[in-house]
């Protein structure tokens, strides 16, 4: 009995370390309903093991976990290659996410748009693209004023974060219903237009067809532009380990907490991958 009870206190505490050390790794994002694309625990177990989620896993968000694969090879490139420009633009960003992340929660819209602002100004409100497209989201002025942005030469809502942010939660509320919630494909419209998506969509001859279905007949900006979308989400759910040169996609997603019940025998941990 003895026995027994020591080993289920040994599990207890290894599962409860492995709780602490995921918990510790918040993403540095506003992510408030949690939408990621695993727990901390599994549900199998079986008498003297358990099977938890792996913390050194890498974690997608929810909305982005269905074709991980497609994207997990960009990923590593853009973190390891962009990574003084990552660690950059979310120092910059802490003081915007929070406020992004509200009002579009208060629009319905998902968290992840937040990052959108990083991609298009770098939290910079005097930002001007080539094409004219100005301040935080990059709007253009005709797209700014049918959202309900004034815009003219003494006053620009544009530069102001907090009206662009309501016009943009409005403009992905849209996007949203026309695309039938697909996050990518709102994006995609984002840089390139309701009417270019539709376009490739076409294209592609294929019935409510999805990002990856298109991608290869949309503008070579967009399709980059949606990738770096999914990369920083992916990386902001991840910065912990990003910050710590972690970021292993090779990483199983579960790990076996395995007691052996003999008397005196070592209580061991095995990581393995069980898919």
């Amino acid at each position: 009995m003895k026995n027994i009870r020591s080993k289920s206190l040994l599990t207890l505490i290894i599962i409860l370390f492995i709780i602490g050390f995921t918990t510790s790794a918040k993403n540095i994002i506003s992510y408030p309903g949690g939408n990621f694309s695993d727990s901390t625990l599994d549900s199998a177990s079986s008498v003297g093991s358990t099977l938890v989620k792996n913390p050194a896993r890498v974690i997608y968000p929810l909305a982005l976990r269905e074709h991980r694969e497609e994207s997990k090879d960009y990923v590593k490139q853009f973190a390891s290659k962009q990574r003084d420009y990552i660690i950059y633009m979310f120092g910059r960003g802490k003081n915007y996410f929070p406020k992004a992340a509200k009002i579009l929660s208060e629009y319905d819209v998902p968290e992840e748009f937040q990052v959108l602002p990083a991609l298009e100004s770098n939290f910079h409100a005097d930002a001007v693209s080539h094409a004219g497209a100005v301040g935080y989201w990059q709007f253009m002025s005709e797209l700014g004023r049918d959202y309900g942005l004034h815009i003219s030469s003494k006053n620009d809502d544009r530069k102001n974060f907090t009206k662009s942010t309501i016009a943009a939660a409005k403009f992905f509320r849209d996007q949203l219903h026309f695309f039938n919630d697909d996050i990518l494909l709102s994006v995609a419209a984002f840089n390139c237009g309701t009417g270019g998506v539709k376009v490739a969509m076409k294209k592609s001859g294929i019935d409510n067809p999805d990002f990856w279905d298109i991608k290869k007949y949309l503008p070579t900006e967009t399709r980059i532009f949606v990738m770096k979308f999914i990369a920083l989400n992916v990386i902001s759910a991840n910065y912990h380990k990003f910050i710590n040169h972690k970021l292993n996609f090779s990483e199983p997603p579960l790990i076996q907490l395995a007691v052996k019940d003999s008397l005196g025998s070592d209580n061991t941990v095995v990581a393995q991958n069980p898919l």
